[in-house]
């Protein structure tokens, strides 16, 4: 059985120092974004998610978005090392995470860098970014550990935004979607679709139909509605000032071993 276990980091009190690449800084409201990250906890919870909160790293704020301190494909945990040396104390916390839950644990090693906002997972198709975040030595690591479990890595240049989950995620149905002025190489996807807003080139796939996404894409929403599948939004608008997106607030687990 697939396994619905996500991690999760509290946004900490120093969130709004949090590092821009693409954004010009306006002001976050630290108390809304922590309600803001509880209903989105609550948005997972509801949909069948297990939510395991991460020890926090209040020192760095850039911590509540957790996905990029690690990769995870079936039961084996690749943590990062992300590009912005600021942000590599976020990932001991979720390396202990990670291996209280039985994953087998690797790490990108110094030349290396990777987020882990620069892999898109779809079916045994691995989409990694290279990028300002990662470089050459990233992706390669990333080939060694992942491609002997029977992955297909594919490398994709990323130049127009932070990360390569910045500008596509993908539908249930594999299909890629993103908001085409940001995404490099559309023909590198068997298929992809363009959506009208930003925002609306990120998913986070709930179970079934159910498509976590932002608020701020409500066309995007309802080509998702047209195409049959079932929009959750929710208001993220303090974590987007900080090029934040649904994706990255959590580390979904798909692939544990019972």
């Amino acid at each position: 059985m697939p396994s619905k276990k996500a991690l999760i980091r509290r946004p900490g009190p120093r969130l709004a120092e949090g590092l821009l690449t693409h954004l010009e800084r306006s002001p976050v409201d630290v108390a809304l974004a922590l309600r803001q990250w509880e209903a989105y906890v609550a948005a997972l919870d509801a949909h069948g998610w297990e939510t395991l909160e991460v020890q926090p790293a209040d020192d760095c704020p850039d911590s509540v978005f957790v996905e990029d301190a690690v990769v995870a494909f079936r039961n084996v945990a690749l943590i990062a090392r992300p590009g912005a040396e600021a942000r590599r104390g976020e990932t001991p916390g979720v390396e202990e995470a990670v291996a209280r839950l039985g994953c087998s644990v690797n790490r990108i090693r110094e030349p290396g860098t990777l987020d882990g906002g620069d892999v898109l997972k779809i079916g045994d198709t691995i989409y990694v970014g290279r990028g300002g975040r990662t470089n050459a030595e990233g992706v390669r690591q990333l080939r060694a550990v992942f491609e002997p479990l029977g992955a297909r890595v594919v490398a994709v240049p990323v130049a127009r935004v932070l990360h390569l989950k910045s500008a596509v995620t993908a539908l249930p149905d594999g299909t890629v979607i993103g908001y085409e002025p940001l995404v490099d190489s559309a023909s590198l996807f068997p298929r992809f679709l363009p959506v009208p807003e930003e925002p609306g080139a990120h998913v986070v796939l709930l179970g079934g139909t159910k498509l976590l996404m932002a608020s701020s894409a409500p066309k995007s929403a309802e080509l998702f509605a047209d195409l049959g599948f079932d929009p959750v939004p929710v208001d993220i608008s303090e974590f987007e000032k900080l090029e934040g997106c649904v994706t990255c607030l959590s580390v979904r687990l798909r692939e544990l071993y019972a």
